[in-house]
């Protein structure tokens, strides 16, 4: 498999937490699948969970070329850890069509974080 793409986002963790404060649960709602709410809400770092994914998935709309617009739904990205640990990314809808048309098959995601900062980095995989 051959890069075909690359995306990187910085968030700023309590920026995350201001919008879940002065929108609740329809911000979380809107951005986040309810698999994500749930492994974020069993961390006791909760805010940097949801940053840390808010940030893979702006990575990937960078690494589509499409930021936030048009038909594309927060959740067509779901960032969800495998068994082992490693954050796998899902993606679906307006998202999955564009990929395809980039001939994009899979998404490589890492995410790090602390209690100010979430950084993602997502690389497209086409053979």
């Amino acid at each position: 498999m051959g890069i075909v793409a690359h995306g990187i986002d910085l968030v700023d963790c309590p920026r995350i937490e201001q919008m879940i404060q002065r929108h609740g649960e329809r911000f979380v709602n809107r951005v986040f699948t309810a698999a994500e709410q749930a492994y974020a809400g069993a961390n006791k770092n909760e805010i940097e969970k949801l940053a840390g994914r808010f940030a893979a998935k702006e990575a990937v709309l960078k690494l589509i070329g499409t930021g936030w617009r048009g038909k594309i739904a927060w959740t067509d990205i779901e960032i969800i850890n495998n068994a082992s640990g490693q954050p796998e990314v899902t993606i679906g809808g307006e998202v999955r069509r564009i990929a395809n048309e980039l001939g994009i098959e899979h998404i490589s995601v890492t995410i790090t974080h602390t209690a100010n900062f979430a950084i993602a980095s997502a690389v497209a995989l086409a053979k």
